[in-house]
């Protein structure tokens, strides 16, 4: 039984093969069951009319010979077997062998006949070793049985048109069965060979090799599978696509400053470096190397922990122009080494409701970038109310981000200028964070910036009256 059912097309032959079995046998009994209780009760009628119209010819008295005559002259010609006789009991004189009268009327039957009504004699006979049906219709003179008319037929021959009917079911059904078995087969074929080549795809694609497609040329639910399964083949093939880069920006960032690591703590370690000002320059960029190194293993865990479903924030009422205050003044230092200056605009009265130390990282983060590719000017920061809720504003006059370059700063490890990555680009996860961050707190980052001018970058956040 399990090799019947070890596949989907085998499963599919077994249901269709059993309901057509099914719908063939019930079909055959339903229809030779109607087909013959219409007849019979067909042939009922028939004989019925025939009795009737033999017996409207009696008038009363004594049954006549030419009547009887007439009656064997119509039984010579008809189907049907006919007796008239003028006693019931003379009955059993009519065949050829013994009978008893009982056995064909009965006394409750002949008080039937009395009144005038026919009498159905349907069923198998002994008498007759036979099935019978036939129709006893009564011959009345005022109250008195004058006779009777029999007319009765063999059943064999309402068998016989049976059989031939059961000969024509039987050719027909096999007919049907040919004709479901060649249908069954196109369509279940048709059924599972997407499937199959499903399961083939499927199996190169846990193999690797995710670039096969499906033909979809069907409007159907396998159709629609065959579309999703390119759509999830597709977004896997993104996906590793994402996962090897992302590898090898990882390997390329790590291992820059590992060089740097390891060739200068080998030179001083060897002694190659004796002068005590190289010594130093060699520590101090080890240690930036390192700090680098740091930094990107911090933002890369920072980013792992925000793209799991399960981080949540610890969201509080912050009075945001004194958080924004706070950075600015860790900053300030740093602006005054590098040449520039700030202009902060801050409204004191923009209430949120947010994580502080994820706000303080965001500022952080948008910081460091107009710090670092801002040769000269001013920075300026605000903090306004909008009709979304509250916007912070920091605009700088750096060198600008391409146009071209403005839809892609946001992903991982995406620098415009290249050049400047090991000696003063961050680790080009900054702006993926920010992102996060502010999805998270159901905000939204807008950028804008002119190559050789500056950049804008707006943070807008929900307030704590907003409905």
């Amino acid at each position: 039984m399990k090799y019947l059912t070890d596949t989907l097309a085998k499963k599919l032959w077994l249901t269709v093969t059993i309901a057509i079995l099914i719908t063939i046998v019930y079909s055959y009994l339903l229809s030779y069951l109607f087909y013959e209780k219409l007849y019979v009760e067909n042939v009922e009628d028939t004989l019925l009319e025939e009795g009737l119209a033999l017996a409207s010819d009696y008038k009363g008295g004594e049954i006549s010979t030419d009547l009887k005559e007439k009656v064997a002259w119509y039984n010579d010609k008809s189907e049907t077997d006919i007796i008239m006789v003028d006693n019931p009991r003379e009955l059993s004189a009519c065949f050829p062998f013994e009978m008893k009268y009982d056995s064909l009327i009965n006394g409750e039957e002949r008080e039937q006949l009395l009144k005038g009504t026919p009498i159905y004699k349907t069923g198998f006979e002994e008498r007759f070793d036979t099935r019978i049906m036939g129709v006893i219709i009564p011959l009345l003179d005022d109250n008195r049985l004058a006779g009777i008319i029999y007319v009765y037929l063999p059943l064999e021959k309402i068998s016989d048109i049976t059989q031939d009917f059961a000969y024509l079911w039987m050719l027909a059904a096999f007919i049907f069965l040919l004709f479901a078995i060649m249908t069954g087969t196109f369509l279940i074929k048709r059924m599972t060979s997407p499937l199959m080549e499903m399961k083939l795809a499927a199996e190169q694609v846990s193999r690797g090799n995710y670039n096969v497609q499906l033909a979809t040329n069907q409007q159907d639910e396998i159709g629609e599978l065959a579309s999703a399964f390119n759509s999830m083949a597709t977004s896997i093939q993104k996906e590793d696509d994402k996962k090897r880069e992302f590898l090898a920006n990882v390997s390329h960032e790590l291992r820059t400053p590992i060089s740097y690591v390891k060739g200068y703590s080998d030179a001083l370690k060897s002694g190659l470096v004796t002068n005590e000002e190289d010594q130093e320059k060699y520590l101090e960029l080890i240690y930036r190397e390192a700090t680098r190194m740091e930094r990107l293993v911090g933002d890369l865990l920072d980013l792992s922990k925000l793209e799991t479903d399960d981080y949540r924030l610890v969201k509080a009422p912050i009075p945001l122009a004194q958080l924004l205050e706070d950075v600015v003044q860790k900053y300030r230092p740093r602006i005054k080494r590098k040449g520039l200056s700030i202009e902060v605009d801050l409204d004191p009265d923009i209430i949120i409701i947010a994580d502080e130390g994820r706000i303080e990282q965001i500022m952080q983060n948008i910081f460091d970038n107009a710090i670092r590719y801002t040769d000269e000017g001013t920075l300026l920061l605000d903090l306004f109310q909008t009709e979304d809720g509250c916007c912070i504003q920091l605009e700088d006059s750096g060198i600008g981000i391409p146009e071209e370059d403005l839809d892609k700063i946001r992903q991982r490890f995406y620098r415009v200028n290249k050049a400047r990555t090991r000696a003063d680009g961050g680790t080009g996860l900054g702006l993926a964070i920010v992102e996060k961050l502010v999805h998270l707190h159901e905000g939204r980052l807008l950028i804008q910036s002119e190559y050789n001018i500056g950049t804008t970058i707006q943070i807008i956040l929900p307030m704590v009256n907003d409905d």
